[in-house]
């Protein structure tokens, strides 16, 4: 209910109008969506004790550092569409709600597999180790958003417009009900969700089995990505080392959830290696990072929609 509400407040008082989100503005958003996770946390803190909140605080910062990449990856999604920025907050509203939904079924999902097979702690600890060593050695995957099969699919049977409607994602042309791009851009925020969901779930399974602190840590780091968005999708190019950073945490989760059973860590080494972590990744980026890289928007031009 919290989440909800937060949700619709900030859709239809914070930004009921469509117009563009500068840096200073993202900057303030995100200090206030940070602000109201950290009042969460705190009130688990109060309630539940001082191992709950540490299981908390860790599952956010490994969701939130998680979805850094996120970010980018919408930044050339709405690059390759050539989104109007008045228009990128409403998609990421609706994306961020599908998320939300999202995680929750894999949670649920995933918490029931481990409490009847074990076993499926090690194939969790497995595939985290796996993507670690594929984000040391491949670096980031390279996303081409006209190779997405729900792009295609979407774009066979949806009878769509080139042309945009304000920030709709349907429009009425001749009689005829259309989606705008704006549909597309969608469908491609929700897929690509799911998979950068498949790695960040069992991340923070690895810390916590409890449902409700691995669902609410998890909802309240996906809660403050849009402003992160607008501040840091100019900005990929200066976190270097930050995929160095985020294949150590994936690589100490997996190590932690294969070894639970012959090995406890203490709640507050875990959140305290992943903070450190995450800080040098981001300090490190900032300081020494040398090659940039292009910004989204010079990756790729907007594809154009195949006549009906």
């Amino acid at each position: 209910m919290v989440v909800a509400a937060l949700l619709a407040i900030d859709i239809l008082v914070v930004h009921r109008e469509a117009k563009e989100v500068g840096a200073r503005r993202a900057g303030i958003e995100s200090a206030i969506w940070i602000a109201i996770g950290v009042t969460f946390g705190v009130i688990v803190l109060a309630a539940y004790g001082g191992a709950a909140a540490g299981e908390w605080f860790s599952g956010y910062l490994i969701e939130l550092s998680l979805s850094v990449d996120n970010v980018f990856v919408w930044a050339l999604i709405f690059s390759f569409f050539a989104v109007p920025r008045a228009f990128q907050h409403r998609v990421l509203f609706w994306g961020i709600f599908g998320a939300v939904v999202l995680r929750g079924l894999f949670i649920f999902a995933g918490v029931e597999l481990i409490n009847r097979f074990d076993w499926i702690l090690y194939v969790f600890g497995g595939f985290l180790l796996f993507t670690a060593f594929r984000l040391v050695t491949q670096g980031e995957a390279q996303i081409d958003p006209s190779t997405n099969p729900f792009l295609r699919l979407v774009r066979k049977v949806v009878p769509s417009t080139e042309s945009y409607n304000g920030q709709h994602l349907f429009t009425h042309e001749r009689g005829r009900r259309l989606a705008t791009p704006l549909f597309a851009v969608l469908v491609l925020v929700e897929t690509t969700d799911v998979l950068f969901a498949v790695d960040s779930v069992p991340a923070v399974l690895a810390v916590s089995r409890e449902q409700f602190i691995v669902l609410t840590s998890n909802a309240f780091a996906i809660l403050g990505l849009r402003a992160l968005y607008f501040l840091l999708a100019d900005m990929h190019a200066r976190f270097q080392y930050l995929q160095h950073g985020l294949a150590l945490i994936l690589a100490f989760v997996g190590v932690k959830m294969i070894t639970s059973h012959w090995f406890h860590m203490a709640t507050w080494i875990s959140l305290l290696v992943i903070a450190v972590v995450l800080s040098v990744s981001v300090v490190a980026s900032l300081r020494w990072g040398t090659n940039p890289a292009a910004t989204p928007a010079e990756i790729a031009e907007p594809p154009p929609i195949e006549e009906r």
